[in-house]
């Protein structure tokens, strides 16, 4: 969880997944689905099929344990280098890295490594591998940790506090605060398109399945049109929707970012005045709107990612919150 996402994000979420599954033998058993709508929110959902994923060869093929080798915890889905490091050093006191951000940040200035990030991250990487000790590996991985997070900062690092102040070479050249260098940003591309949110008279909202494989796997959302440059006008998106209705576009755009691109969203509404699981639309939603469609009255239940939470309560603001976080 803690991969690309800050400690205080990420608490209330790990509390939640201890209560619902205590072991990694009762996360294997879980469902996909109830591990995406525990995770919904999070982002990178691909961490939550790995993680489901890793469970379940954990239980199934190693009888609950996890390998207690490098080799063996690399080899589990979802498992980097930096994972398999961290777990290596920490929960079996072997000596490997534990290459995060922060200590990144401290290698590269000790050993003043100016190739910038991700291409430096092999040199970074064996640096600290020749500075591991054979025993209390762990120590050592969370001490760095901490070295970075407090004392060698991104910005002012404190470096008349600091324990290799010494023998730092960036501090020694005074380039402390420009390493690590990291690649200039890329632009990222912008999509536009519809989406189209249905509610019957009981409140329930149409909901399809995102394919398994790609972008925002396995997660429910509104019907979508096409993301395309621009966005389409009425008369096309009325094409788009998956059936059709009496849809009334919304004032406004729904902005979400993506790690490669930026997404604008015009939304749609339909308000159905029967209930609409007592005629089920069937085949009536159009291919390429997604799949496993359903009614979903509690929105809370389903594994809806940020951007379609956005989506649905841009739908209906007056209905207030519609989503709260794991407390």
């Amino acid at each position: 969880m803690l991969q690309q996402t800050t400690v205080q994000a990420v608490g209330p979420y790990f509390m939640k997944f201890l209560k619902l599954w205590p072991d990694v033998t009762a996360l294997a058993r879980a469902e996909q689905d109830g591990v995406l709508t525990a995770w919904a929110g999070l982002g990178y959902y691909a961490r939550a099929r790995n993680l489901h994923a890793a469970a379940k060869v954990v239980a199934d093929e190693h009888a609950g344990r996890f390998p207690q080798t490098y080799e063996g915890l690399r080899a589990l889905p979802g498992v980097g280098d930096y994972t398999a490091g961290a777990i290596s050093a920490i929960a079996f006191d072997l000596p490997y890295p534990a290459m995060d951000a922060n200590a990144e940040r401290v290698i590269a200035r000790v050993f003043a490594i100016a190739d910038p990030l991700p291409g430096s991250k092999g040199e970074m990487r064996a640096a600290l591998q020749a500075l591991v000790p054979e025993k209390r590996a762990g120590d050592f991985a969370q001490a760095l940790m901490d070295l970075g997070s407090a004392i060698c900062t991104p910005k002012r690092p404190a470096c008349e506090r600091c324990p290799w102040g010494d023998v730092c070479v960036a501090r020694a050249q005074g380039i402390q605060e420009e390493l690590p260098v990291k690649a200039p940003k890329m632009v990222r591309p912008l999509k536009r398109g519809a989406a189209f949110v249905a509610r019957d008279v009981d409140g329930a909202v149409l909901l399809v399945k995102r394919p398994e494989k790609g972008l925002l796997g396995g997660m429910m959302e509104p019907p979508l049109g096409p993301w395309t440059t621009d966005f389409p006008s009425e008369s096309e998106a009325l094409k788009q929707a998956p059936f059709k209705a009496t849809w009334k576009k919304k004032t406004g755009i729904v902005r979400h970012g993506f790690t490669h691109f930026e997404l604008e969203i015009e939304v749609y509404v339909a308000e159905l005045p029967g209930r609409a699981d007592a005629r089920p639309l069937g085949g009536r939603v159009k291919p390429g709107h997604g799949e496993g469609e359903r009614w979903v009255r509690d929105l809370s239940t389903a594994a809806l990612p940020t951007v379609m939470k956005k989506i649905v309560e841009h739908a209906f603001p007056d209905d207030g919150p519609l989503f709260q976080r794991p407390r």
